[in-house]
């Protein structure tokens, strides 16, 4: 009986479908009551098929019900209004830091372009000394305390000001992206509706074999009265084989949904973080007997907990010291909930004997996928590389803006990059960790920390700028190139000595134009080997004000990467 209804469900829905996908998948849309109306050339991501609107002409709709517009790199601005007469939409950018958006914007194949009245030459300077001239009109967001950054428009008389110890940074913007309304106009200029417009006709793609879209005029739909019976037909049909279906499968549902409840709350209660005995944990690892791993923070095990969830327990190795890592570890995790940082399961706290019980990953540590010469099945595509790295970067990201305090890492390496049983990252050992406000700019430091070879220069030197946020950045673009060179960025037993430094070797190698040929298989490895080492490049400049933030970071990740700017040189320094 079961069986048949479904049958009937989907024949009556198949029949519905059909008739309406013509009349109503292109009709107008909107985000919000209050939002911009959003018709051809536009259409709207989750709502319309993309064959509604023009290519470019991407829009969706945010969390808040905002409509964004999509340009390149990722960068995504709020709409305000669309002016479809006159071919000119309104944006806002919410950025906090609207600048970094538009240092990477490439609008050269896009179909939006700035109002040529309203463009503006700047000219952005990130100086060592303050400025009070008033052609210098300052940009906090992009400065950090000794380097301030300004901006000068290109009417002013750069000869006569005093730009000693300043480095200059050339970009065309509409004026308005320095006030403080921050609302500019772009224009269109295909495809060419004007004319349908103001005839009240409606706009849209003419079905051609031609690969350049084609435009046409056309009158509103209308409905026949013999579709508008099968419709309402089909609609009454539909609703009375629901109803009947209904009814039969309910006590059905009922079961099921209870059983997905109980599985749930029986998981939560094993992975809620608990407090548990030294005697506890050695029940856990069977007296520790499987051991995963061993480092200068402790040993590893494997273990079970009472409903088969397998788990990895950490038992610290300074057991006399003042418990610095092992509070850093349980007040960090314990309050991160994100699927690119390993879960807190427990902790033990039992005299001077203490652990860490986190979840259990099944493929280990990035360190064995990326280093390892022995085994060739350890070895990874470029787009499951390309993946690992985005989902560090959004774990990084996370750690940085998504917890009520800033959390820095200090010790982003591969080996505590876990991998699930589908490869998806994990940002582990949060022991190095250290909480700040996010309206901090810096954070005093007393000693380096961190693994040498991973650490950010401001940590060994104050010369280069203060220890922040910016130094997991600088971590991360190391982890990034010995995942794109496949071994350690120091390597002193390779033949060619200007390989030993890699960095320093892609940097010029890139530097030069010549082509990337490592482990290069397919022709898509290419880019995103390129895509991969440009952004670590940019993350591993010597000064902190010159790296990107993550969350610019994982723009330009998940973007296409061929317009990607090469970053300046990070192996000279000039300042």
């Amino acid at each position: 009986m079961c069986n048949s209804l479904k049958m009937a469900l989907c024949l009556s829905s198949f029949l519905f479908v059909s008739i309406f996908a013509e009349v109503d998948e292109c009709k107008e849309s909107r985000c919000a009551v209050q939002g911009p109306s959003i018709r051809f050339p536009f259409w709207l991501k989750d709502h319309q098929p993309d064959h509604c609107g023009y290519p470019g002409f991407k829009l969706s709709c945010s969390e808040k019900n905002q409509t964004m517009l999509h340009l390149s790199h990722s960068v995504k601005l709020l709409v305000r209004k669309i002016d479809y007469k006159s071919q000119e939409i309104l944006v806002h950018d919410q950025d906090d830091c609207r600048l970094t958006q538009f240092l990477i914007l490439n609008l050269s194949s896009s179909p939006f372009h700035f109002l040529q009245e309203n463009q503006v030459d700047y000219s952005l300077f990130n100086c060592s000394s303050t400025k009070t001239d008033s052609e210098f009109q300052p940009v906090p967001c992009l400065s950090v305390p000794a380097y301030p950054v300004y901006a000068v428009t290109s009417w002013a008389l750069i000869r006569y000001l005093n730009l000693s110890s300043c480095l200059k940074i050339h970009i065309s913007l509409p004026y308005q992206t320095l006030e403080p309304e921050n609302l500019f106009t772009m224009n269109w200029v295909k495809p060419m509706c004007k004319s349908c417009e103001t005839e009240g006709k409606k706009c849209r793609l003419k079905k051609s074999s031609s690969e350049e879209p084609h435009t046409e005029c056309i009158k509103g739909a209308s409905k026949t009265p013999m579709v508008t019976g099968v419709t309402l037909g089909s609609i009454f049909l539909m609703l009375g084989v629901i109803t009947l279906y209904h009814k039969y499968s309910s006590n059905k549902l009922e079961r099921e949904n209870q059983m997905k409840i109980e599985k749930f709350l029986e998981d939560y209660i094993a992975l809620k973080p608990s407090r548990y005995s030294y005697v506890d944990v050695k029940k856990i690892t069977n007296q520790f007997k499987d051991k995963l791993g061993e480092g200068g923070y402790g040993i590893v095990y494997k273990g079970t907990l009472s409903n088969e969830v397998f788990v990895a327990v950490k038992i610290l190795k300074n057991f006399k010291g003042n418990g610095e890592e092992f509070i850093n570890e349980v007040e960090t995790m314990g309050t991160i909930h994100h699927v690119n940082v390993v879960r807190l399961v427990g902790f033990c706290a039992d005299g001077f004997r203490r652990a860490v019980i986190y979840e259990y990953l099944p493929n280990e540590s990035l360190e064995k996928f990326i280093f390892s010469t022995t085994f060739k099945n350890y070895s990874l595509s470029w787009e499951k590389l390309q993946n690992i790295a985005l989902g560090v970067a959004k774990g990084i990201e996370y750690l940085h803006q998504g917890c009520d305090q800033r959390i820095l890492h200090f010790d982003i390496k591969p080996h505590n990059i876990l991998l699930d049983h589908n490869f998806n990252p994990k940002i582990s050992d949060f022991g190095l960790a250290k909480l700040c406000s996010k309206e901090q700019s810096a954070v005093s430091m007393t000693a380096a920390r961190g693994t040498m070879g991973y650490i950010a220069p401001e940590m060994l030197s104050r010369n280069f700028g203060n220890v922040s946020y910016k130094s997991d950045v600088y971590s991360f673009g190391m982890l990034l190139l010995e995942m794109v060179g496949g071994r350690k960025n120091i390597d002193v037993t390779v033949e060619n000595s200007s390989q030993a430094y890699f960095p320093e070797w892609i940097y010029n190698h890139l530097d030069q134009g010549e082509e990337l040929h490592i482990r290069i298989e397919e022709e898509g490895d290419t880019h995103i080997a390129r895509k991969l080492t440009i952004v670590g490049l940019w993350c591993i400049q010597w000064y902190p004000v010159d790296r990107p933030s993550m969350k610019l970071v994982v723009q330009m990740l998940e973007g296409e990467g061929e317009s990607l700017p090469m970053p300046p040189n990070p192996f000279t320094c000039t300042r």
